[in-house]
């Protein structure tokens, strides 16, 4: 009797076996993990599920036990690891999609906040070569001389053909008085120069105001960071308190920043509710950001100034002033970066940016690779710049007396 009980205990557990094994193979098999070779020899092709199925992971494995058992020098297995997320990120072949690890991050918060140690210039990647966005005001960059749209070619005897943008500000930033050198191209030149740079501690206030003769008021903007709502709005305020006849709002060489303060600057100027830009995604889905402030300079003129320099955040700003305020925008076409990038922190400090949409004006205007047009074209030439004459700034004012 125990013995026939036995028996059955047995038979029901190779039933349970063979069902969990043939559900699992069946699984497999049904999300094509596992294929038969044409020996009728099972083969699994990606041996983590829930992976990309034409995709065979234990390839990294292979490669990373390899090197690892291999190589006959020293390696630090972390920077292995953060190289093969750079590589995969990278392998997008977007400039605006990157892996940064935690070291990158925390420059590129620093950035933003307005304390960072460098030559405090905005770089990005244009027709596939690092270029200057902008330098910053009264930094190194700008006081050595280098101008938005510059091609830096080489850093430190480097080419950057072969460096990232990420990869690129790390060896631009370093401690403060220590020096770097850039080999710079600039359209008009037929040769390239070398600047050799000292790098200083960049502390950046990123709204600054006066009043300038006649009543008007002036607002530069260097870009959207952590400080600029409640500067612009402390600024806003004042500013509307001496009843200007006319505003100037300066985002020339403004590089960009965050969304959400060129949203709250352009609240200050048009009906709370407006649409200030459009984010589509890969699925044509629409995300509207709308105006939240009071909009207490919204019955004044406005001149907007900008150049190639100015990108991003501050084209949005620019394309919605005209679009929505019928400002005038005088300077040149704006740099042409109109791409959302999603931040996404991860759990060691490292950050990943991924382009997830690009941006349209309130009146459905492409920004990506497009700029935003001034309403009135003026260039300002080396000997301007020499002379330390200002055309766009003396054409605002121009305009502003009509």
């Amino acid at each position: 009797m125990k013995k026939n009980l036995r028996i059955k205990r047995i038979q029901i557990g190779i039933g349970i076996a063979i069902f969990i094994v043939a559900g699992f193979f069946g699984y497999l098999i049904g999300h094509q993990n596992l294929v038969f070779e044409r020996t009728l020899r099972p083969r699994i092709v990606n041996k983590e599920l829930y992976k990309p199925r034409d995709l065979d992971f234990s390839l990294f494995w292979d490669t990373w036990n390899k090197v690892t058992g291999s190589y006959v020098g020293n390696f630090d297995s972390q920077k292995m690891l953060y190289g093969a997320m750079k590589g995969m990120v990278g392998a997008v072949g977007d400039p605006y999609t990157y892996f940064m690890d935690p070291t990158e991050t925390k420059a590129f918060s620093d950035e933003l906040s307005g304390q960072f140690s460098g030559i405090g210039a905005q770089l990005d990647v244009k027709d596939n070569v690092i270029t200057i966005v902008a330098p910053l005001a009264e930094s190194p960059a700008e006081k050595a001389g280098l101008k938005p749209q510059d091609q830096i070619l080489k850093i430190n005897g480097t080419d950057t053909n072969i460096l990232t943008i990420d990869q690129a500000v790390s060896m631009i930033r370093g401690d403060e008085n220590t020096k770097v050198k850039l080999v710079i191209m600039r359209k008009g030149w037929t040769d390239s120069k070398e600047f050799e740079i000292t790098r200083a501690k960049i502390t950046v206030k990123s709204v600054n105001w006066q009043m300038k003769d006649d009543n008007i008021a002036y607002i530069s903007i260097g870009q959207f960071g952590d400080d600029t709502t409640p500067l612009m709005q402390q600024a806003a305020k004042e500013i509307a308190d001496k009843k200007p006849k006319a505003i100037i709002l300066d985002l020339r060489s403004n590089p960009g920043g965050y969304l959400n303060s060129s949203v709250d600057v352009t609240s200050f100027f048009v009906k709370k509710g407006s649409v200030v830009v459009r984010e589509k995604d890969k699925n044509g889905h629409v995300t509207e950001e709308k105006t939240s402030l009071d909009p207490i300079l919204k019955d004044y003129k406005v001149i907007v100034l900008v150049n190639g320099g100015s990108a991003s955040a501050a084209e949005i700003t620019a394309g919605a002033l005209q679009d929505l305020n019928d400002s005038v925008l005088i300077g040149e076409k704006t740099f042409g970066k109109g791409s959302v990038q999603g931040l996404e922190e991860l759990k060691d400090g490292s950050t990943l940016r991924v382009t997830i949409a690009h941006w349209f004006t309130p009146k459905d205007r492409a920004i990506d690779k497009q700029g935003i047009e001034p309403d009135i074209k003026v260039i300002i030439s080396e000997d301007d710049i020499k002379a330390g004459h200002d055309p766009q700034l003396d054409r605002a004012l121009e305009e502003v007396k009509k």
